[in-house]
């Protein structure tokens, strides 16, 4: 892989500056520093600084000190350090030939790293400061910036080589470029996931608020959708009891309430999944119309859909969100749910059942209207049922196609199988019936006869082809014209795509954990990895898959020699180029570290 890479290298100046640095005085690995900052407007100043480090026998470690500071990195900042090194290289060999020792043939090519994916990852956990938030909130704890680096390693793992936190610290040591960590171990990326528990409700306020001032987000509409996670597993946790929340009960709780329920974490339950037969674990998501995912959540497994919105929208209300659409799908449609939702100045809009036998979903089918065009493939309709919610009929011509081929097929499967049938003895028949009624959609268009026999049933299938291509939405906004309301409810799809790239982008599943807590921090990192794709996605237009390929083509080698060593980065691509631009991060240095080999005076 990294046998492409290409470095281009200035040899003469290198040579000079390792030749020239070298001879200095026995300062302990004097090297040329590079510190950066991120302004308000998201834009990173990258700082040039000579530095050395000296060690401190009364702390008992090396610390480094700032000789010299060349001010902001721009590209006059070159053009002086070529001379100061002409100038200390002309200093310190004068009379010598001037043709330097020793020669760049002498340097050995020792490894190339993959570097753009990371550089870009950490400049937007900067950009959106959430590694400033993680050191102040860590802080009280007195934890260094260690664990801020080990837990932005943990979310460039899961989007850039997603593994198991074993593998992740040999990624970290072996196989990344991670800035400011050049080596961790599997415990000290553990302990910061610990940590980051204890921060996490603190955390999520923060970077929703930072996140959304900074990318200018529209919070009007949330989606909220819940998805399962299984694992292969024997045995489901022990039960434990556990407050409405879903948290375990201590004992030390204030009022020492008695617990809402008893249950194990990964549970089984029915599983999205299509794995009912493995202990799961239930993950909400909510996300914002431009799928930022801006909070997630994660539950015992046999935790119901509708008994998941109060505390989702109790959790939210603590982020003094000014008035908020919800938009859910219908397992969350229940009265109690869209009453809880009302409260305030909230309003929902929700997907109902067609096929249910509701008496708003059968009023609202039986009244007459005219469909109003609203994109290629949608058209819309408004019937009137109630003062305080609103109905809308939502038709999809290409839906309504797929609706017909897949009853086609599925009539043609039923009539195989109940040809024949009259033959058949009364309780062979009412066997073959209880078949079908496992087989899903076919019971629908199966009717019996009074005398027992089974038959296709014709007016079935005349009601079900009026609902073909057809969905009903219910919203308690007055203002929403239905062509907001439907187009509000289509992208609730950005909910399932964030589902589909944490699973098969971002490698929610497999969970390498046993502890309740890390399961809980895993989740809390992938979505902080989606987060940083999704902000990246945004910016530039792409897919993460293209923008991850291209930029771990940007790759930095390691060069080391007898005068020392020096790590540069392969040349940029104009691809490379156009992705910097448009996130508004600084192309990273050619030169990332020169450190030649130190010499008493």
């Amino acid at each position: 892989m990294w046998s492409n890479a290409r470095f281009d290298i200035d040899t003469r100046l290198l040579q000079e500056t390792l030749s020239g640095c070298s001879m200095m005085c026995h300062t302990i690995g004097m090297y040329l520093r590079s510190t950066s900052q991120t302004r308000k407007d998201g834009t990173v100043v990258r700082y040039l600084q000579l530095a050395h480090n000296v060690w401190d026998g009364e702390k008992g470690r090396s610390e480094t000190k700032v000789l010299y500071n060349f001010g902001r990195e721009q590209a006059e900042t070159r053009e002086i350090l070529e001379r100061l090194v002409r100038s200390i290289s002309r200093y310190l060999h004068a009379g010598q030939d001037e043709t330097l020792s020793p020669e760049l043939s002498d340097f050995t090519f020792m490894e190339s790293r993959p570097l753009g994916g990371a550089y870009v990852l950490d400049a937007l956990w900067q950009q959106l400061g959430i590694g400033g938030t993680i050191t102040r909130l860590l802080s009280p704890r007195r934890r260094d910036r260690r664990t801020e680096r080990a837990l932005f390693a943990l979310v460039a793992n899961r989007a850039l080589s997603p593994s198991s936190k074993l593998a992740a610290a040999e990624w970290v040591t072996e196989d990344a470029e991670i800035p400011g960590l050049p080596t961790i171990t599997d415990d000290a990326l553990y302990r910061a996931m610990d940590f980051l528990l204890e921060i996490a409700p603190a955390l999520e306020k923060a970077v929703f608020h930072q996140v959304a001032n900074l990318l200018n987000l529209e919070v009007d509409l949330l989606f909220f959708d819940t998805t399962s996670t299984y694992f292969c597993i024997d045995e489901a946790d022990e039960a434990v009891g556990r407050d409405e929340r879903g948290k375990v009960l201590t004992g030390d709780e204030e009022g020492a309430r008695a617990p809402s329920r008893s249950t194990g974490f990964r549970t089984y339950g029915k599983s999205k999944d299509h794995r009912d037969d493995l202990p799961q674990i239930v993950v909400g998501l909510a996300v914002t119309r431009e799928g930022i995912p801006v909070r997630v959540w994660s539950w015992p497994g046999n935790t119901s859909d509708s008994a998941l919105i109060r505390q989702v929208k109790a959790d939210l209300r603590e982020w003094t969100l000014s008035r908020v659409i919800w938009v859910a799908d219908r397992g969350f449609t229940s009265q109690e749910n869209r009453r809880y939702l009302r409260r305030g100045d909230d309003h929902y809009i929700m997907g109902e059942k067609l096929r249910s036998a509701s008496k708003e979903a059968q009023a609202a089918l039986s009244r007459a209207g005219r469909y109003k065009e609203v994109a290629g493939n949608l058209k819309v309709k408004e019937v009137k049922t109630a003062e305080e919610e609103r109905f809308i009929i939502c038709a999809n011509p290409e839906a309504a196609e797929r609706d017909a081929q897949v009853r086609e097929r599925l009539l043609a499967y039923l009539t195989d199988l109940i040809k024949n049938s009259d033959r058949l003895a009364p309780m062979k028949r009412a066997e073959l019936k209880g078949v079908i009624s496992t087989k899903p959609g076919l019971a629908r268009f199966l009717r019996t006869t009074a005398g027992g026999l089974l038959r296709i049933d014709a007016e079935a299938i005349a009601a079900d082809e009026k609902l073909d291509g057809k969905y009903l939405l219910r919203s308690s906004d007055p203002t929403l014209s239905p062509e907001d309301i439907a187009l509000g409810y289509k992208q609730l799809s950005e909910v399932e795509r964030g589902w589909r790239d944490l699973k098969h982008v971002l490698d929610l599943r497999p969970v390498y954990h046993r502890k309740e807590e890390r399961i809980r921090a895993h989740v809390i990192l992938c979505w902080l990895a989606l987060l940083l794709v999704r902000v990246a996605e945004t910016k530039t237009a792409g897919t993460w898959p293209n923008l991850r390929r291209e930029l771990e083509r940007l790759q930095v080698g390691t060069f080391e020699g007898p005068a020392g060593f020096f790590r540069k980065r392969t040349a940029l691509t104009a691809a490379q180029k156009a992705i910097f631009r448009k996130l508004q991060i600084q192309e990273p240095a050619e030169m990332q570290e020169i450190r030649p080999q130190t010499k008493a005076c």
